[in-house]
């Protein structure tokens, strides 16, 4: 398993969990950010912080200690 601060500009995942709880996992889930959500990596910022993804039909960004926390699988591996 890898997670989304891994993941290089322009491929796409899938969200296999998100292991931040509290108030933090309800604002993930708000934007869209639950197991089985797509995201496609944009930009990668030249430090590595902040990531701007593609979630559903807009763009998020997250700091690398938020990314970390998001374990996906790129599509097309096996599970």
């Amino acid at each position: 398993m890898i997670t989304l601060r891994e993941v290089k500009p322009g491929l796409t995942v899938v969200v296999d969990s998100v292991k931040v709880t509290g108030q933090a996992r309800v604002r993930f889930m708000a934007m869209g950010v639950m197991k089985g959500a797509q995201i496609k990596v944009k930009k990668v910022a030249p430090l590595g912080d902040p990531i701007e993804v593609q979630v559903k039909s807009y763009n998020l960004s997250f700091r690398r200690a938020e990314a970390e926390q998001i374990v996906v699988v790129p599509i097309g591996a096996p599970i």
